[in-house]
């Protein structure tokens, strides 16, 4: 079996499910998928589940990669977002609501979160 993670790198599958905390070191939600870029293969944004119970109900919210900093004390991602930025963060219900080729709502979101838009 391929390894998963080394020192300084992880499988995709092994960040999807991981924990994301904020500022307070709360927990605010976990990761369900990382978005690459195709050609050169950078994380440009992971794509944050918070809210709803037990999965029902939870929206989606993309988060820049580089918002987003592994914490080994914590087992998961720590950011300086919190609870309540998330409220009024760009985020999207269902697979069909977000269209990631629209350029304008990646800069809507890196403008949120105050990270240049590539």
């Amino acid at each position: 079996m391929a390894q998963r993670e080394t020192g300084n790198l992880i499988g995709t599958d092994k960040v999807e499910g991981t924990a994301v905390y904020g500022s307070d070191r709360e927990k605010i939600g976990s990761i369900e998928r990382v978005m690459l870029e195709k050609v050169s293969g950078k994380a440009s944004y992971a794509v944050l589940g918070f809210g709803g119970f037990l999965g029902i109900g939870e929206d989606h919210y993309p988060l820049p990669w580089q918002a987003l900093k592994y914490d080994t004390e914590l087992g998961g991602y720590l950011t300086n977002v919190t609870k309540d930025q998330l409220q009024g963060a760009p985020k999207y219900s269902n697979e069909s609501d977000w269209d990631w080729q629209d350029t304008g709502r990646a800069r809507k979101v890196d403008d949120y979160y105050g990270t240049p838009f590539v």
